[in-house]
């Protein structure tokens, strides 16, 4: 127990603090980008294909800072890498609004990645360790750190579209300043407010490492998720753009994607608390395909906002839901490993999937036709969850010593 952390109350409150540091690493760092594509592709001269790229380079910097942040974890105070992620990465989003040609922008997109998975997966292990306090509101604590990055979305949804609009050109450029000072306020929140909250690397003796083979279903399922969800992410507004929506109407569609990640934190609370197995990540992807096909479909307002509002609502309790099955069948001294394992297929899965749909919307089926097979990769994710089963704690630590 945390002594400072001793009533619910006081933990909910450092947890909500604790999601900023969510809404930066995802939410500014790279959700973000959807907003800004459309512009910078006019502005550059980008093909879909150059557009995804940008997503994929991000993708592959925080695979990388996902492989590195076990050693930076067994190194440092979770606490640290989190503020030092955070920092990192409201100077590069900063950074990106000087920048004048593509390999610069690459180079500064990959950086941004790795500063997002090291504040990503340390915000992630003290938000477990949080919710290890109070068992009973475990799904709330951890819902409510993910759901976080709706902050940055709705952040995004009301800083990016006044300043690309602008008069002067290249408002995107000011964008990206805009969004660099929003991840340093948010930095400086979360180092007031989460002091309480101390994750000293763990001992030598302690540390174990992760046996993946009884998680293989789940892995793959997540990997599926990171493939399908993030098409989805990257191209939607370029979509709806196309399709004749209005700023307006594209600015209350992001909105409301992130207030349903926000919502996210109560929706679905009570069913990570309950979910050992990959129930969670089976149900939560197949809602993901559904909402990921809906503007496939049609361009009707409602449509769009239901397919921006059920989207919201879901994807990051996909995130959790893998803590989740991490803390309900895994020793603590294993947590670490987990989280970054899972990280890991989530950030591969992202790799491929900006520059796949990007290729398939370059052909003759635009983007329909990418956002459908991000669809197809969510529901095969779905498919693939249901075979997870729950573990039991001691056996996966004997396997890991063996």
């Amino acid at each position: 127990m945390i002594p400072e952390l001793d009533d619910r109350r006081s933990a909910l409150r450092v947890a909500a603090a604790l999601a900023l540091g969510a809404a930066v690493s995802l939410g500014l760092a790279r959700f973000s980008y959807a907003l800004l594509l459309a512009p910078m592709r006019v502005d550059l001269g980008w093909s879909y294909l150059t557009a995804g790229a940008m997503n994929t380079v991000n993708a592959g910097g925080y695979l990388v800072g996902a492989l590195l942040a076990p050693r930076w974890l067994a190194r440092f105070d979770a606490r640290a890498a989190l503020l030092a992620g955070n920092a990192s990465a409201a100077l590069l989003l900063a950074a990106h609004g000087a920048a004048s040609d593509d390999a610069t922008l690459y180079l500064l997109r990959l950086a941004t990645g790795v500063a997002s998975a090291a504040s990503f997966v340390s915000g992630g292990l003290l938000a477990a360790r949080l919710a290890a306090t109070h068992p009973r509101a475990s799904g709330l604590t951890l819902g409510i750190y993910y759901g976080g990055t709706g902050l940055g979305i709705v952040a995004s949804a009301l800083l990016v579209p006044p300043l690309i609009e602008m008069p002067a050109a290249h408002g995107w450029r000011w964008a990206w300043v805009a969004l660099g000072a929003a991840a340093a306020v948010s930095t400086a929140v979360i180092a007031a407010n989460t002091r309480p909250l101390v994750a000293p690397p763990a001992r030598a003796a302690d540390r174990e490492p992760f046996d993946w083979r009884p998680f293989a279903p789940g892995l793959a399922a997540y990997f599926m998720f990171g493939l399908g969800y993030i098409g989805y992410m990257t191209f939607v507004i370029t979509l709806l753009r196309e399709q004749q929506l209005g700023t307006a109407q594209i600015v209350a569609f992001f909105v409301l994607l992130g207030a349903g990640v926000v919502a996210s934190s109560w929706l679905w609370a009570g069913l990570l608390q309950r979910c050992r197995g990959g129930e969670a990540l089976a149900l939560l992807n197949g809602l993901l395909a559904l909402a990921t096909v809906l503007p496939v479909l049609g361009a009707h307002p409602l449509l769009v906002y239901a397919s921006g509002l059920l989207f919201g609502s879901v994807f990051l309790s996909v995130v959790a839901s893998t803590t989740s099955l991490v803390r309900h069948n895994l020793p603590a001294a294993l947590w670490p490993g987990g989280i970054s394992a899972f990280t890991i297929v989530f950030a591969a899965g992202q790799i491929i999937g900006p520059s796949a749909v990007g290729w398939i919307a370059d052909g003759s089926g635009g983007l329909q036709r990418g956002l459908a097979s991000s669809a197809l990769a969510l529901a095969l994710g779905a498919a693939l969850a249901w075979r997870q089963k729950p573990l039991h704690a001691a056996a996966v630590t004997g396997s890991a010593r063996t």
